[in-house]
Order: C-alpha cells, then sequence, then structure tokens
C-alpha cells in the first residue's frame, strides 16, 4: 500500500529537501550576478576616465599651442620692429 502511495503522490513529501543548500546556491548565484554587474560598470568606469584623460591631454596641449604662437607673435614683432 504505501508502494502505490508514493507512485501517487508528490515527490517533495517523500524526497527531503535541503533548504540550507538550496538557500547557499540562491546566495551565489546572485552573488555572481552582483559580480557580473560590477565588473561592468567598473568598465564604463574605466572606459570614461580613459575619455577624460584624453580630452585633459587634449587641454594641455591646445594651452601650450597657444602659448607657443603668442610666444612666436611676440618673437617676430621685435624682429620686425
Amino acid at each position: 500500500m504505501s508502494g502505490a502511495r508514493r507512485e501517487s503522490g508528490s515527490r517533495f513529501l517523500f524526497d527531503s529537501f535541503d533548504a540550507a543548500h538550496a538557500r547557499i546556491e540562491a546566495n551565489e548565484r546572485v552573488m555572481q550576478e552582483r559580480w557580473t554587474a560590477l565588473e561592468f560598470r567598473l568598465g564604463q568606469i574605466d572606459a570614461a576616465l580613459e575619455r577624460l584623460e584624453r580630452r585633459l591631454w587634449l587641454g594641455v596641449y591646445g594651452v601650450t599651442a597657444f602659448l607657443l604662437a603668442q610666444l612666436a607673435e611676440v618673437l617676430i614683432r621685435t624682429a620686425m620692429g
């Protein structure tokens, strides 16, 4: 009789369920997703910093070019005048 009952019932009524193991697996999946999201965000921050660095160097070169042009203008005026 118990054999017929096992076949017709839910397996969860008879199989043991390890809640702690399931909770650990769920936490591991959540932590993996968080880690993936963190790596993605850090990649975006790194790319933004590289773009900012390029813009800063462009500004430095621009100011240097302007100052050299002003110096050249002063030298030309003094040489001609």
